[in-house]
């Protein structure tokens, strides 16, 4: 008899298993995020000390694991390392806790959602990448990014009848909920302003993942890659949040929900993670990772129910099934396209990918924020 086969960890239901709980840590970061919001923290300051944490965490792993890649280091990976924190940190983060406090946890995780179809309008926009109308998978991203907007239009003008549960009478947003009357006046327009803003941290995304992406093709060292993101995003942040709030004493942090809100984002959500999806991307590919991405929505849901007391509404849930809808309408057509590449083009003229298209729209870049 030869030797036992060792099960090998790609293999089986460990991924999946490993990818919902990563996507449970993502849903559980945007309920920090209001929470801290809530409690009064400034944007500026949260992002702040979040990217902090961030980098205390990926500095060592950097350090232990890819050491030599300091020697590689030049004027230009640092440029785009800049570039790639002014994007994927002060902007987005901003932006997406800005859209939060204006709607809900849910309606924010649900604008994310629309960050492959804004990439796509935006690469296509910009001739970097062509729209090949005449195959089948230009024809499934055009349409998924067209079901994406339209579930975005559902999400933010119609709600609908609310959907009854019953209540867990738990809401750790409690004095939230006191100025529910003060509110009620201004929701469509916090809710027009806030799907403003969620198409706005969308399309500064979408910025980020091309020129993350740059500075990936040039710095290959993933922990190295993402902990300079950091320590850039970490010092702009810090310039932008110093400008906009003057007053020191919102930077003290105590033993309070401010502190377990920047530790959980930075150290667990924007540190951890990187090496679970990493680890996931290596065994599984990129497409693995991101058809995991609404599940960031569904747990969300869960999360808002059970402790911020946040209601369902038809028109919200309705919106982010069509949302979702297409967006793996979308990763099926970019699928299709890079099957096709890898077999040398077999369709023809009518595969007209260009090869400085992005990478996969959710490589890599969905590792640190994305969805923020």
């Amino acid at each position: 008899m030869g030797k036992k086969r060792v099960c090998d960890p790609s293999e089986g239901v460990k991924p999946v298993i490993i990818m919902l709980m990563a996507e449970a840590v993502v849903a559980g970061a945007n309920i920090f995020y209001k929470l801290a919001v809530i409690d009064g923290m400034s944007n500026g300051v949260l992002a702040s000390y979040k990217f902090l944490f961030s980098t205390a965490f990926l500095l060592p792993l950097a350090f232990i694991f890819e050491r030599k890649s300091l020697a590689e280091l030049t004027w230009k990976i640092a440029f785009l390392g800049f570039l790639s924190g002014l994007f994927g940190g002060p902007l987005t983060l901003n932006l997406f806790i800005e859209t939060m406090a204006l709607t809900s946890v849910t309606f924010a995780t649900a604008m994310s959602n629309l960050i492959p179809a804004v990439t796509f309008i935006f690469v296509v926009t910009l001739r970097m990448e062509r729209l090949a109308i005449r195959t089948m998978a230009g024809k499934a991203k055009l349409v998924g990014s067209v079901l994406s907007l339209g579930g975005a239009m559902i999400l933010t003008f119609y709600k609908g009848k609310a959907i009854n549960f019953g209540s867990t009478n738990i809401n750790l947003a409690k004095h939230e909920a006191d100025h529910h009357v003060k509110k009620t006046h201004a929701l469509l327009g916090n809710q027009v302003l806030g799907s403003m803003l969620g198409l706005a941290y969308c399309l500064f995304f979408s910025i980020w993942n091309i020129v993350h992406g740059k500075l990936s093709e040039n710095y290959p060292y993933k922990y190295s890659c993402t902990a300079l993101m950091s320590i850039t995003t970490s010092i702009q942040s810090i310039i932008y949040a110093i400008i906009r709030e003057r007053n020191w004493s919102e930077w003290k942090l105590g033993w309070n929900i401010r502190l377990l809100s920047s530790f959980y984002t930075g150290a667990i959500y924007s540190g951890l993670t990187v090496v679970v999806f990493t680890w996931c991307i290596q065994v599984k590919g990129t497409f693995f990772m991101s058809i995991f991405l609404p599940c960031t929505l569904v747990y969300v849901f869960i999360f808002g129910y059970l402790f911020l007391n946040e209601r369902l509404h038809i028109g919200s849930i309705l919106g982010s099934l069509i949302i979702t809808i297409g967006l793996y309408v979308i990763l099926w057509g970019k699928a299709k396209e890079t099957k096709n590449s890898t077999q040398g083009q077999k369709e023809g003229d009518e595969f007209e990918a260009v090869e400085n298209r992005p990478s996969d729209f959710l490589p890599t870049v969905v590792i640190i924020d994305q969805r923020n």
